[in-house]
């Protein structure tokens, strides 16, 4: 099971958010290609990375700085926010990105999803779920759809992993909702990875017995706060 530690970009530093309203932000570090050194030198393998501004905008804000992450570590690293079209998804595979997360093209246009998972490897899709309604351009809409149903109408297209996050839990480290996140992985067979709410290395413990077939866990405040600590992460993680 993979431990995804996550930065998300706001105005060039690394936030976290409630629930994902901007207006919640706190800065935890001004330098993100700093904190993802250390993400590296803790022993992670991956880096979720989010561009908070290019999710809301709908066109990416922070590429200088995800290019430094890229050349300054040798992270895997799978980035998000603002990415809504086959050229943007272009670019980022051309820096390097190893994964690219699509959330509002999911639901406004699942064809250019499906489209970039024949021309691409390593298109996620992001579903952001409030009260079991997938949310959009950076949480601001909910949308009609169906958490499961939309999960379930890219079953074969070849999408590598689906990233599921409870929006009322996110930032507010009141643990992974571990029901929610076991029924998407048992409903699809495309892997999941959980996210929001993690709170803790018990918290993490629980997330793997209860549900072992999740790809990986994404974890942002908890790390900050040091309520987490990586090398915890690591270890409760490991197969």
């Amino acid at each position: 099971m993979n431990f995804y530690p996550a930065i998300d970009l706001k105005e060039g530093q690394c936030v976290r958010l409630q629930r994902g309203e901007l207006g919640s932000a706190i800065v935890y570090n001004d330098d993100p290609v700093a904190q993802a050194k250390i993400f590296q030198e803790a022993g992670c393998r991956w880096l979720h990375v989010v561009d908070l501004d290019g999710a809301v905008s709908g066109s990416t804000k922070n590429v200088k700085i995800i290019e430094e992450i890229i050349s300054s570590t040798s992270l895997k690293i799978q980035v998000g926010g603002g990415i809504r079209s086959l050229k943007q998804i272009d670019f980022w595979k051309s820096k390097g990105i190893d994964r690219v997360i699509l959330g509002t093209l999911a639901v406004s246009n699942p064809s250019v999803v499906q489209q970039a998972c024949r021309l691409f490897d390593g298109i996620l899709i992001s579903l952001d779920s409030r009260s079991n309604k997938v949310a959009t351009a950076g949480w601001k809409n909910t949308s009609n759809k169906n958490t499961l149903d939309l999960a379930k109408s890219f079953e074969d297209c070849g999408v590598n992993a689906i990233i599921f996050t409870d929006i009322d839990r996110d930032g507010l480290m009141k643990g992974l909702n571990s029901n929610a996140t076991k029924r998407l992985s048992d409903h699809v067979s495309i892997p999941v990875i959980g996210s929001g709410g993690i709170n803790g290395p018990e918290n993490l413990e629980n997330v793997k017995k209860n549900i072992p077939n999740l790809e990986g866990v994404i974890a942002g405040k908890a790390i900050y706060t040091g309520a987490l600590k990586i090398k915890d992460a690591l270890r409760i993680l490991k197969d």
